[in-house]
């Protein structure tokens, strides 16, 4: 693992159970404040219509350490998706960034040193959905933005897996080749 944490990009992928559209993707970059990630994420604080960015908290007055950024990876167009966001998706995240400093993941040491940005997938239907299960949209989300970081700072996959994969695993979508 490169210690430096200057900047790490991870990502995972935790799929929804039957029937619900809560599927997790989220992609995490963590650094250093002092370095080109906390540049980002300062910039990241300007508002953009339909992308509102938000801190990770836990609940009110409880801002998660390191400093977490969450950014939906869609427009939200409504307040539906937009409570979503600000509820499950955020709680969720929250919570992963905390767990990952009680096992350690994340160095307590540092963690006021560091930053993260977490873009975050919202399934349009969700919101809709009259069957929407969100404590199944908290457990993929929550589970894949520890999954994400832990990536991350270990520097994962590993550029010999890739290598070694290259021409055994397709892109999930891929329906071209």
């Amino acid at each position: 693992m490169n210690n430096d944490y200057l900047f790490h990009a991870g990502e995972a992928t935790v799929l929804a159970r039957e029937g619900q559209f809560t599927d997790a993707m989220p992609e995490i970059l963590i650094g250093r404040t002092s370095g080109p990630v906390g540049q980002a994420f300062a910039n990241m604080m300007a508002q953009s219509k339909g992308h509102t960015a938000m801190f990770a908290i836990r609940a009110c007055n409880q801002l998660v350490r390191p400093a977490t950024i969450v950014v939906p990876k869609v427009t939200l167009k409504d307040m539906a998706n937009v409570d979503l966001f600000g509820g499950v998706v955020q709680s969720a995240t929250a919570d992963a960034v905390v767990d990952c400093l009680i096992d350690g993941t994340i160095p307590r040491a540092i963690a006021n040193e560091l930053c993260i940005i977490s873009l975050v997938w919202i399934d349009p239907r969700c919101a809709k959905d009259p069957n929407l299960d969100k404590k199944d949209m908290y457990r993929t989300n929550h589970e894949a933005t520890r999954l994400a970081i832990r990536r991350a700072l270990n520097n994962e996959p590993s550029i010999d897996e890739l290598i070694a994969n290259r021409h055994r695993i397709k892109h999930d979508m891929d329906d071209w080749s």
